[in-house]
């Protein structure tokens, strides 16, 4: 079992862009953003940022004063009349509009109004403009590269079928019109009524006509519109005005001829009859009375039987100076009967009279009532043709004179808006703004900039410090070496040989000393040096901490363990075709496949091409005894392994050794191939000694703003070496 330093727990932040910044003062959790530390990440890419600022300020001022063509904008102002003299008070045909935000935004509309639009274009003959009728320029090179594409891709397009020259030329004019509505723009100045009318296109002069041209179009629209209401409403009361006189002179006609078959009739007439029938009645009533009065009298008279009794009935004088003698004398009594003969045959007769004046009285009320009757009907039929005919005639004199009145008005219309200020050519173009778009471009150039190094930062899955592998690990870096600068690896021996003193040279240095103060009483003899996939430096490493411990006067043996590759042909010329297979099957002694170099210093049993699994190899008796073997004959023995995510071999070989170092590559390798590399020695029950950042790039640990502050790579250690 191996040896190493206690495992340190993971403290550091589970995402690798944020184990990658730059360490703060201040704790922070995952639920809040470290400004100081973005800040940081920021400024390590400042130099990304600025190269970005600058293409896109490039970009934009090649825009802005070379590509962009420049537009010149006019404005032209109109006012809304909201009170007019209307000369004859024609409120429903002349009156202007009262200036509510509803009417406001319609004018804004009606300004903007394809209508109104299509007459700047006759008007103007924008159509024979090449800026607003695209078909009178020549196609752009994106078009025609566009066009060539799709022909080669689906082959050449089908002619479209013949149209009417009607049809194409209303096309025609409608896409102008859409270009033209494209360079306008209608605003209302707020809590005014006031219209700014502005025009942009790539002539000044252009664009103030075209301005003009819109809001003189727009107030000779307001007068046809009103011209137009005032002719139908012309049109319509001259019809009605004729219609009524029909109607006048047909219900004037009927009045008359009823007048005429009629008595004459009035109600001055029907007053004096309606006098005369109660006169009548008042008579016929009084006769009435006296009949009943004297067919009483009669009655009196004729149901009396004494003499005195027809006296009194009689009520007469000469009865009266009778009635005393009428006892006595005969002649007396026969004069009293025949004057009482007498005086019924009177009453007899005045009764018969006062019945002849009553049903004479009755007949003439009877006549009055009929004449009554009938004249009343005729009146009031007299009277309703009567103001049938006036209503009419009133009716008429209202339209004729609303007639009248529109006739008068035709030729004083006034416009409901007037202009208050002629648009004026620009002498600059409004656009492109230069400025604005040179600022804009480097505010997107830093935007952009930021984020691509937010992006990296976050995409990041590698260690830049010991630091954060340690927080995200868990294990303690015991190593820190930088990228040894040698051009070919066969000059990695040579350099650290040449350059003692280099940064290189006293990373392994430390290397060297912290895995030997792993285990202070006992240090480590046998050595595994492996990784988590190819390419991250472990046999360079391997190599530098072996000709580092040769330089303590240590005898020291490498053995190229990872036998599949066999890469330390590459570092090392003329090594024996014969390895450690052969040595280990007794094909070959030890004298045969040890290479010593004089400018190395240790001794190098390179691997060997075998059938035999690599894996079975090192889990061999005989493998463990070479080892026992070894220990004896040297002082360190480095075993360089294969990758451990990739075969088997550096565990099996981490159970008989001392120490195992893990390199990491710094700035590449991810943190779950190294969380799992490292999870299948926790399964085997084999301990990590420490883990090793290796070629670290001194530049780009100054572009991430750790080159003054970290380990062998820091600005403060090199004034110590002489690389």
């Amino acid at each position: 079992m191996t040896k190493g330093f206690p495992a340190i727990r993971s403290i550091g932040p589970s995402n690798q862009a944020e184990a990658a910044l730059p360490p703060s003062n201040g704790q922070s959790d995952g639920d809040t953003i470290d400004l100081v530390a973005l800040l940081g990440t920021l400024w390590r890419g400042k130099w990304v940022i600025a190269l970005l600022t600058t293409l896109t300020v490039l970009a934009g001022g090649y825009y802005a004063y070379v590509a962009a063509t420049p537009m010149f904008r006019s404005t032209a102002v109109v006012i809304l009349e909201t009170e007019q003299a209307n000369v004859t008070n024609l409120e429903g045909l002349t009156s202007g509009i009262t200036g509510g935000t509803a009417e406001l935004n319609s004018e804004v509309q009606i300004l903007r109004a394809r209508g109104l639009m299509g007459r700047v274009v006759d008007e103007l003959d924008l159509i024979t403009d090449p800026e607003f009728n695209e078909a009178l320029n020549d196609p752009s090179g994106f078009r025609v590269l566009k066009e060539r594409v799709r022909v080669l891709i689906l082959g050449p397009r089908q002619p479209p079928p013949p149209r009417p020259i009607e049809e194409v030329e209303a096309r025609i004019r409608d896409n102008v019109i859409t270009s033209l509505l494209a360079h306008v723009a209608v605003r209302n100045v707020p809590q005014s009524y006031v219209f700014e009318v502005s025009v942009e296109t790539e002539s000044a002069q252009k664009s103030a006509l075209i301005a003009d041209t819109i809001v003189e179009l727009y107030i000779v629209n307001q007068l046809d519109v009103k011209f137009e209401a005032m002719e139908q409403a012309t049109s319509w009361l001259s019809d009605r005005v004729a219609e009524l006189q029909v109607d006048l002179e047909c219900a004037e006609a009927v009045r008359a001829e009823f007048s005429t078959s009629t008595d004459l009739v009035s109600p001055e007439a029907l007053a004096g009859l309606e006098r005369q029938l109660k006169d009548v009645r008042d008579r016929a009533e009084a006769a009435s009375i006296a009949a009943a009065s004297a067919e009483a009298r009669l009655a009196a008279m004729r149901a009396a039987e004494t003499p005195g009794a027809k006296a009194a009935a009689a009520n007469d004088s000469q009865l009266s100076e009778f009635l005393p003698r009428v006892a006595t004398s005969e002649t007396i009594a026969q004069a009293f009967d025949t004057r009482f003969q007498q005086i019924i045959q009177r009453a007899e007769l005045e009764a018969m009279r006062s019945e002849q004046q009553i049903e004479a009285l009755q007949t003439s009320i009877a006549g009055l009532e009929t004449q009554i009757a009938t004249q009343g009907e005729d009146l009031i039929r007299l009277q309703q043709l009567t103001r049938e005919a006036e209503a009419i005639r009133l009716l008429y004199e209202y339209f004729l004179n609303r007639l009248n009145e529109t006739s008068a008005q035709q030729g004083i219309q006034e416009a409901d808006s007037r202009i208050l200020s002629d648009a004026v050519p620009p002498i600059a173009a409004f656009s492109p703004r230069k400025t604005l778009i040179v600022l804009g471009a480097a505010l997107l150039g830093i935007i952009f900039g930021s984020l691509v190094i937010l992006v990296r930062e976050a995409m990041s899955t590698g260690f830049r410090t010991a630091r954060s592998l340690e927080q995200d690990i868990g294990y303690p870096v015991i190593g820190q070496i930088p990228v040894i600068p040698a051009r070919k690896r066969r000059r990695v021996v040579q350099y650290l040989s040449e350059k003692p003193t280099s940064a290189a040279a006293e990373a392994v240095r430390n290397l060297r000393t912290s895995l030997m103060l792993s285990n202070v009483d006992n240090p480590p003899k046998v050595i595994v040096s492996t990784s988590s996939i190819p390419g991250e430096g472990k046999t360079t490493n391997s190599l530098a901490l072996a000709h580092n411990l040769v330089g303590m006067g240590r005898s020291v043996l490498i053995i190229e363990g990872d036998i599949r590759r066999r890469t330390f042909g590459i570092y090392f010329e003329n090594l024996p075709k014969k390895g450690l297979v052969s040595l280990l099957s007794g094909e070959a002694t030890l004298g045969e496949v040890i290479h010593t170099l004089p400018e190395f210093g240790a001794d190098v049993l390179g691997g060997e091409g075998t059938k035999t699994n690599a894996a079975d190899l090192f889990s061999s008796k005989r493998f463990a005894e070479f080892l026992l073997e070894m220990r004896g004959r040297y002082d360190n023995i480095i075993i360089d392994t294969p990758p451990a995510l990739v075969v088997p071999d550096a565990r099996i070989i981490a159970q008989v050794s001392d120490a195992v170092i893990f390199t990491v590559r710094w700035d590449s390798t991810s943190r779950s191939q190294v969380e799992e590399a490292l999870r299948l020695f926790e399964v085997s029950n084999q301990a990590i000694t420490g883990l090793v950042l290796s070629q670290i790039s001194p530049k780009g640990m100054k572009r991430y703003g750790y080159g003054g502050r970290y380990g062998a790579y820091s600005s403060y250690g090199s004034k110590y070496y002489t690389s």
